[in-house]
């Protein structure tokens, strides 16, 4: 059957704006940029924990130090945003990269000479902390600066694809490094691979500083900077959240989730790698499965568009129920590939619920505030998930690893139901917050 010619030249609005990012040369600049850093990131996400364990022993101290590196990021958090908004992000993000990039040098120099310990790398953990208080609110504020809005959703989508696939790609890539230049298991004499791991990721980021300096900002885009006080703004967002019924229980339910389960998993993961796995190219594997199913979630949310258990919220409820059921047995895994099959499927159910969840914040919110709003959703997480660390690793020291991950498991199941019997969880639906709870507007904004 032959076709019209007309039917040749329709396209959708999608595959046009997909098609104009490729020949946008900011957008090919960012997206060059966030790929490598990302891909660098996932090199120290894996080494720096690694590196503590070896150097201590001890499941306290990794607690301690994902606490020491979480605490301070969180609290600046709320205030970067506010910053970025009366500052260049581009001029932000070009300055923490050069930071980023002299505090890895500097970890992968020490490692390599074999005189890192366990004081300087916590201080340099702590400087990597503080420069990404100011980076995630910078890096999120830049697309907007440098892109067209009519081609931002098809950006954002790029992006965060991009991402994910990094958080494949990068673990395996790791765990094949130090699987050949070895992981400080034979002693530190043997962490050339961890050295370089680092000195990878600070390359990195010189090289993303570079990409970045090549972007132009738009015009229109750096008009009109908000010069609201730092304080003022932050504490609006603060009680806006608290005044709105549905969000101050939608933000304390995932953060209570984020500090008990994230922060078992911050500790436990790397212990079951050391105790029972291959070590560090264990826990890399372990990692990249489960960005794999965080990717095909993501895929698999965008197939299947708004389609709910009920509504939103009780999908959101549903879900954190199979995960905290999918925990129980990772603490009984003695193969690898036990542990990655389940940690890929808790990927992708994390995967399809973060798009809808970032994707109600955004409507349930004025687009004046949605920035700050964001930083305090960001907050929920690593604000509270350190200091759970920090716990985790004292129970790690006292309890099994079966005991400890069971313990997160059974924690994440009865919080849901908990949230579906007694709080307005299971009313959360897609679009603007329900009538009489909506969010007030932001009177402080001129």
């Amino acid at each position: 059957m032959r076709r019209s010619p007309g039917a040749l030249t329709i396209a959708s609005p999608h595959m046009n704006d997909t098609r104009a990012l490729r020949r946008d040369p900011n957008f090919n600049w960012l997206m060059s940029g966030s790929l490598i850093s990302a891909l660098g990131d996932q090199f120290t996400l894996i080494a720096l924990p690694w590196l503590v364990l070896q150097l201590t022993g001890d499941p306290l101290a990794l607690g301690m130090m994902v606490a020491a590196m979480g605490i301070p990021r969180a609290v600046l958090i709320l205030f970067g945003g506010a910053v970025v908004d009366r500052h260049s992000p581009k001029r932000v993000l070009m300055l923490t990269k050069h930071a980023n990039t002299g505090l890895l040098a500097i970890l992968a120099a020490l490692v390599l000479a074999g005189q890192a310990s366990l004081p300087l790398v916590a201080l340099l953990a702590i400087g990597l902390s503080l420069a990404s208080a100011f980076s995630i609110p910078a890096g999120t504020s830049m697309l907007p600066h440098a892109v067209p809005a009519r081609h931002l959703a098809a950006a954002n989508g790029t992006m965060m694809a991009v991402r994910q696939l990094t958080m494949l790609a990068g673990p395996l890539l790791a765990g094949l490094l130090f699987a050949l230049a070895g992981d400080g298991s034979a002693g530190m004499q043997d962490a050339h691979g961890l050295g370089i791991a680092f000195a990878l990721d600070a390359l990195s980021y010189a090289v993303s500083a570079w990409t970045l300096s090549r972007v132009r900002p738009l015009a229109a885009a750096t008009a009109g900077k908000a010069r609201e006080p730092v304080l003022q703004a932050v504490g609006a967002a603060l009680a806006t959240v608290w005044r709105t019924l549905q969000l101050r229980t939608a933000f304390l339910y995932w953060g209570l989730c984020a500090c008990v389960v994230g922060g078992v998993m911050q500790v436990a993961l790397p212990l079951l790698a050391s105790e029972r796995l291959h070590g560090a190219s264990a826990l890399a594997l372990l990692m990249g499965a489960h960005g794999a199913g965080t990717l095909a979630g993501m895929a698999l949310s965008g197939a299947l568009g708004k389609r709910r258990v009920v509504n939103l919220g009780v999908t959101l409820l549903v879900v954190d129920g199979v995960v905290g059921l999918l925990l129980l047995p990772i603490g009984l895994v003695t193969q690898s590939w036990q542990g990655m099959l389940l940690l890929a499927a808790i990927g992708v159910l994390g995967g399809f619920v973060q798009v809808a969840v970032f994707t109600w914040i955004q409507q349930a919110v004025p687009k004046p505030m949605l920035g700050r709003m964001m930083a305090i959703f960001m907050f929920v997480f690593m604000g509270l998930a350190p200091l759970a660390a920090a716990c985790a690793g004292w129970l790690a020291s006292r309890l099994s690893l079966d005991l400890l991950f069971a313990a997160a498991g059974l924690f994440l199941a009865a919080a849901a139901v908990l949230a579906w019997l007694f709080t307005p969880m299971a009313s959360l639906a897609d679009g603007p917050v329900a009538q009489g709870q909506g969010v007030e507007p932001d009177a402080t904004i001129g």
